[in-house]
């Protein structure tokens, strides 16, 4: 709305004021309606001045200026249901044709009978006016409803630029005041029929404590459209508008019960109502018409999905698309009238707190708190955003001890936390930056416990952000560690120490970068440490940073959509007063990794939840039917429980812990449950698979298969096998594994010319191609065969001959077990 229009400067004395009234009345056309020689020896009194007068009132303006009227705000689920509401004055414009006729004529009864009869103003009512001013007295009404209108008009333009000199202005019990908004009224009229300024007042005016307009009235005291009033609902909305706060029907019955019957008398007495409806109506008790629905400005009412409300009004309030600054924004939302529709399903989220309060009810004496963030890969839509808190400042009477109003799910700009750290689920990220660098699943690290990384090994070529220090020196948590393993293996098992070995060989400014790529940061915005949205240090590989479980959601969900890569969004539309649909803030989607990437880091986190391997992580997440991949999150010390995964159409990530800051979740009892440890596969994915199982019912999704994944990524590069007969066991190791191959001893034979221990031949053999990290099976010697036993006449020759070959094939039996 543009700046209130304002009031002259100039002062003015008794005798001006006489001029301009009389000018006044000159111009409206109505003196000749009184006594002209009840005007007459007032002018001649005054006629030094009455030039003057009318000077000064032709200088009044009539350009009212803005009449945009402040509107209630609506956030909107994804299915059009309501979510909460936003205003500074509650009101909803409506037209006059969903107004009741009782409702219009309820007002011109008791506010101004003659509307449809005179013109702008009443000369009488506001001569009188002038009279008990200039006397000293209290300024009198006798404005019409054109002239209520425009005092309403110029005080919502003063409250809307916040203007105290303006809202003075409009509220001044002066007839300098009187007399300009009559020549504002007479300017209207000119312009606007009579029903459209009614219309225009019936909107703008306060009907209720908090109320204005009448629609927003019936729905706060009747829960109804003002189009469906009663004859005595519209009475009692009529009458409050006079003195709001006293003729409040809520906290003054007895009083707003007298007004209303003054009303029902005044509409029975212009002809408005028979006999029978004023009988009728007057005798119905108060507290038998009202049904209250109070709609507080805020997102309280969203109950469990208060903090994805709050999410979407601090998107509104930092997007440049709803103005210049916050302040503009916020004007924007509370009187803008803004019909929001969010992405939020409500089903989904119904689901999502009943999952993670089926494992951690609200009230647990544990003290542990969950949430979910489920997105919509290759859009960036969030389908729900849930914690199993109660949403409040945690002041009032009752609270639940919990009781909080700081969104688990997002960052502190939004009105989240600082982030959690994320444990074993950052790994997949170190996947994919080991591909993208040319390796494969199939290359083999080192996974055994123990192992030490000076920092001097580390490469930061290209960023300068890292500080170094002390060895790092990983544990291995969820998975034990056996020595030298694939990629893959130990992506199935969670090997800490595979994966600080594999970034190890990276470079550690790579792996930053595809973590920039996919929407990684801390929670709090950047780094402490080193201003940048995370800190790349070797303990990042392992899940140091904090990161906000929505944020995690979407840089997995870039994994399913192909490698690309959705800014979260929490609005689909947003539609103003005249239904025009404004900018939202975009996903931004990119191609963040190559497909080939995202399909074999996919292929790897399906192994997590899929393979029968007895260390998998993530065998609680499966389900049937279903194509499932993800990864599993234990933090350091067991600070947080995690399990982030995806279909190929959603994806969504559990997180588990305490909000309170970094505490260990050991020795604890869960819902009645006591944990030595609490793991991110064994506490988290049975959560996520509980809920996902809903909502893959919920949004009635088919299974889909993922995209096969890149052979060469998954293989790596095909080698010979190299020729290690004759070598013993310990070269042929050396030599198949400077090949890039694994080796191990396989079966035993007898060989002519191989002495006993050596290798016969390899399996696969010498010569074919195998991708490297294939385990070739040594095959060794028994030594040359033993010598022929002399032969003997008879039949013994040939029970010996068995014999022969009976020990030949127990030995042969032997290689066999081995083999096994």
């Amino acid at each position: 709305m543009a700046s209130p229009s304002r009031a002259s400067g100039r002062s003015v004395n008794v005798a001006q004021l006489i001029s301009m009234f009389l000018a006044f009345l000159m111009v409206a056309g109505v003196a000749g309606v009184l006594s002209a020689g009840f005007f007459m020896p007032m002018v001649a009194a005054v006629g030094a001045t009455s030039q003057a007068g009318v000077d000064m009132f032709d200088e009044l303006d009539t350009d009212i200026g803005d009449m945009t009227l402040s509107e209630r705000s609506v956030i909107r689920y994804s299915d059009g249901s309501v979510m909460a509401t936003f205003y500074h004055e509650d009101r909803i414009v409506v037209p006059l044709e969903e107004i009741s006729e009782d409702l219009q004529h309820a007002v011109i009864a008791i506010e101004d009978r003659r509307f449809y009869e005179h013109g702008a103003i009443d000369p009488e009512g506001m001569f009188r006016a002038l009279i008990s001013n200039l006397g000293g007295g209290d300024l009198q009404g006798a404005s019409t409803l054109t002239q209520q209108y425009v005092k309403n008009v110029l005080l919502e333009q003063a409250r809307v630029a916040d203007d105290a000199e303006a809202i003075a202005a409009a509220t001044a019990t002066t007839i300098g005041r009187k007399l300009r908004e009559a020549k504002l009224a007479i300017a209207l009229e000119q312009q606007y029929t009579k029903d459209e300024i009614l219309n225009g007042y019936l909107n703008i005016a306060q009907f209720g404590p908090s109320q204005y307009g009448v629609e927003a009235a019936a729905r706060y005291f009747f829960s109804k459209s003002a189009t469906d009033v009663t004859i005595g609902e519209a009475a009692l909305l009529a009458g409050i508008t006079q003195a709001p706060n006293t003729h409040n029907p809520v906290v003054n019955p007895d009083v707003a019960f007298a007004r209303r019957n003054t009303v029902l008398w005044t509409m029975y007495d212009q002809g408005y109502i028979s006999r029978e409806d004023y009988d009728t109506y007057r005798e119905q008790p108060i507290e038998d018409m009202l049904d209250v629905q109070n709609v507080p400005p805020r997102c309280t009412p969203a109950k469990t999905s208060a903090y994805f409300c709050d999410y979407v009004v601090e998107t509104i309030l930092a997007s440049p698309e709803f103005g210049e600054d916050r302040a503009e924004r916020s004007q924007l939302l509370l009187r803008g009238g803004l019909d929001i529709t969010t992405t939020l399903n409500p089903e989904l989220q119904a689901e999502g707190f009943e999952a993670l309060t089926d494992a951690v009810p609200v009230e647990d004496e544990s003290g542990i708190s969950n949430a979910i963030s489920t997105v919509e890969p290759g859009t960036g839509r969030i389908l729900a955003m849930v914690q199993n808190t109660p949403y409040g400042t945690g002041d009032e009477e009752g609270d639940p001890a919990r009781t909080t109003t700081v969104n688990f799910n997002a960052d502190a700009a939004y009105g989240g936390s600082i982030g959690f750290q994320t444990g074993s689920t950052f790994k997949a990220f170190v996947l994919a930056a080991w591909l993208e660098a040319g390796n494969s699943l199939f290359d083999v690290v080192n996974g055994s416990p123990g192992l030490s990384f000076p920092r001097s090994t580390w490469n930061y070529d290209g960023c300068d952000n890292f500080a170094p220090g002390n060895p790092y020196e990983p544990r291995n948590i969820e998975g034990i560690g056996t020595g030298h393993m694939r990629v893959l293996d130990a992506t199935i098992d969670s090997v800490n120490t595979a994966f600080v070995d594999m970034a190890n060989k990276l470079n550690m400014c790579d792996l930053y970068d595809l973590t920039q790529r996919l929407g990684l940061h801390v929670g709090s915005g950047t780094h402490a440490e080193s201003e940048l949205p995370l800190y790349p240090s070797p303990s990042m590989v392992l899940g140091s940073n904090n990161i906000a479980p929505l944020t995690m959601a979407a840089a997995f969900a870039t994994f399913a959509a192909n490698g690309e890569y959705c800014t979260p969004i929490a609005i689909d539309r947003i539609l103003d007063t005249d239904g025009n649909e404004l900018d939202v803030p975009s996903a931004d989607c990119n191609q963040a990794i190559k497909p080939e990437i995202a399909a074999t880091v996919t292929y790897a986190l399906q192994q997590v939840v899929e393979s029968n391997r007895p260390l998998a992580t993530g065998t609680s997440a499966r389900i049937s039917g279903y194509d499932v991949a993800g990864k599993t999150g234990t933090a350091n010390n067991d600070y947080a429980a995690w399990f982030i995964g995806f279909t190929p159409q959603v994806a969504t990530a559990v997180w588990n812990g305490f909000s309170e800051g970094q505490i260990e979740m050991m020795r604890i009892t869960i819902n009645g449950r006591y944990y030595p440890l609490v793991y991110g596969g064994a506490f988290a994915a049975p959560i996520w698979q509980n809920y996902m199982t809903d909502a893959i019912s919920t949004l009635d999704l088919s299974p889909e298969s993922f995209p096969g994944p890149n052979d060469k990524l998954v293989y790596g590069e095909r080698k010979w096998v190299p020729n290690v007969g004759g070598m013993s066991v310990d070269q042929a190791t050396s030599t198949l594994q400077s090949a890039g191959f694994q080796a191990r001893t396989g079966s035993s034979e007898e060989h002519d010319s191989i002495p006993e221990g050596n290798v016969i031949r390899s399996e696969p053999g010498a010569g074919s191609l195998q991708t490297q990290g294939s385990v070739i099976t040594l095959i060794t010697s028994d030594g040359p065969p033993p010598p022929p036993e002399p032969e003997d006449d008879g039949d013994d020759d040939n029970g010996n001959n068995g014999n022969d070959r009976g020990d030949r094939g127990d030995r042969g039996d032997r290689g066999d077990d081995d083999d096994d």
